[in-house]
């Protein structure tokens, strides 16, 4: 599965697949990174009222920073 860009948001279409041992009904989504990089190495996540920069290192790595 890959990544595709939607037109109409200008935003990333999220890609999930099921966990493996967990059952349909789970909360937990497992959600590919390259989804959420489409766009750069950088993204910026709002929670709770804080926002959090999640950025891809050259080597792969997630840095997640508050």
């Amino acid at each position: 599965m890959t990544a595709t860009a939607n037109s109409e948001m200008n935003q990333p279409t999220i890609v999930t697949k099921p966990v493996k041992g967990l059952n349909k009904d789970s909360s937990i989504r497992s959600i590919y990174s390259e989804s959420l990089f489409l766009h750069g190495n950088e993204v910026l996540i709002q929670h709770s009222g804080n926002e959090y920069r999640l950025r891809r290192t050259r080597s792969g790595k997630l840095i997640l920073t508050k």
